[in-house]
């Protein structure tokens, strides 16, 4: 046997044994392990400075970082995690059919949930408190950079998990670094996984939705966009848009690309792009805009509408109304999260109603793209899918459903 299908083997039998476990176990198994995150802080940050020391990739640097601020999130995240309600065993719908049979539509867990992920390590004590959560078992494959912090947030989570007298394979960290692990995971492993997860750069999401045997919730990547006009309070407008550039740039709720509309260029652009140039941010504007600037800003080309940057880079582009930004992300977005700061409530409705994001938003920054404001805690990821889950995937969300039907000895004619 080799090295995964053990690890699938071991996943399948955790979840077996996992439905005989109570609710109140598994609470008091979140509960625990926040205390052996506070307790281990000190142990954590000298890990994963080793994966700082060692990136290669110096974009990620930020991605990385575990300091006592971050382990404090994560702590707050598994605390909100454990006080939820049970996601298992909710009836969503009851209904009773003229032959006196009774139908309920029951939650169910998934199962066996793949996740593969880079740089963050907080994604390690998010999946595996989400997951047990909602009555599934989790098998993880970090990021290489991130290695030595994975494999100790997963152990202090196992360490909790067998001292509660609880299957420890119910979260489960693949230590080969090797990169075709990968590649079997997503092709030799379908009857051990229920779901694949990729969460990372555009490359591994790319890879994972074209070769997986398995179902798979995620998306491409998080090219968002801020239109704004002629309404907008310029006050706002500034403020969102650097909180949603500048607050932290390589996340994937960071905006990468503002639109403005045309009749509020003179009275909005200029000040709002040179709040982004103090900020520190570079611009590249179309030639509307950079006329505006006696061609000092960058110039944008086709290249630009379709990047991502994970930087402090964002591209400007002049649309004539509302429905012109809308036909923009239609063509260039990615269905992560794109948002509209307007005064005028017929626009918003257009905005929200015509974009195909999976978060739509008013006057809101898109850095609020993320499981724990949206109040579940953490995230398992942010799907663009249509089907299933969409948006921030919570607890709730990592759920299927079973048709309970009773009757007294129905036959069907």
């Amino acid at each position: 046997m080799n090295y995964l299908e053990s690890i699938g083997k071991n996943a399948k039998k955790a979840f077996e044994d996992l439905k005989g476990v109570s609710r109140k176990k598994i609470k008091k198994v979140l509960e625990n392990y926040n205390q052996s995150l506070l307790k281990n802080t000190n142990k954590i940050i000298r890990e994963n400075l080793k994966d700082v020391k060692n990136v290669k990739r110096k974009h990620l640097v930020d991605r990385l970082i575990l300091n006592k601020k971050r382990i404090e999130g994560i702590r707050h995240s598994i605390n909100e995690i454990a006080k939820f309600k049970d996601p298992v065993g909710r009836v969503l719908e009851t209904w009773r059919r003229p032959n006196n049979l009774t139908i309920k539509r029951v939650t169910t867990p998934i199962g066996v949930i793949g996740v593969i992920y880079e740089s963050r390590p907080n994604v390690t004590a998010d999946v595996a408190a989400l997951c047990l959560k909602s009555g599934n078992c989790s098998i993880l494959r970090g990021g290489s950079e991130a290695f030595n912090s994975n494999r100790l947030l997963a152990n202090l989570f196992r360490n909790e998990l067998r001292k509660n007298n609880i299957n420890q394979n119910c979260v489960q960290f693949i230590e080969n670094k090797n990169r075709k692990i990968v590649d079997q995971l997503l092709s030799k492993m379908s009857a051990y996984i229920d779901v694949i997860v990729p969460r990372g750069g555009k490359g591994l999401v790319a890879k994972v939705q074209k070769f997986s045997n398995v179902h798979v919730i995620g998306h491409l990547e998080g090219l968002c966009h801020i239109y704004v006009d002629k309404t907008a309070n310029i006050k706002m407008a500034k403020d969102l848009i650097i909180n949603a550039k500048m607050r932290r740039t390589s996340i994937c709720g960071a905006v990468e690309t503002l639109l403005i509309e045309e009749k509020a260029l003179n009275s909005h652009a200029k000040e709002i792009i040179n709040a982004l140039l103090d900020s520190g941010c570079e611009v590249r504007a179309d030639k509307k805009i950079n006329k505006i600037f006696k061609g000092k800003l960058k110039k944008t080309t086709e290249k630009d509408w379709k990047t991502e940057y994970l930087d402090a880079i964002i591209s400007i582009k002049s649309v004539k109304n509302v429905k012109g930004a809308v036909e923009h992300i239609l063509k260039y977005g990615t269905m992560h999260t794109d948002s509209i700061i307007t005064n005028n409530k017929k626009n918003a409705e257009i905005f929200l109603n015509g974009v195909n994001s999976s978060i739509a938003m008013h006057n809101v920054s898109t850095q609020f793209a993320d499981g724990g404001e949206f109040g579940f805690g953490a995230e398992i990821g942010i799907s663009t899918n249509k089907l299933h889950a969409r948006g921030p995937i919570g607890a709730q969300h990592l759920v299927s459903f079973q048709y309970h039907v009773n009757g007294n000895g129905a036959l069907r004619p």
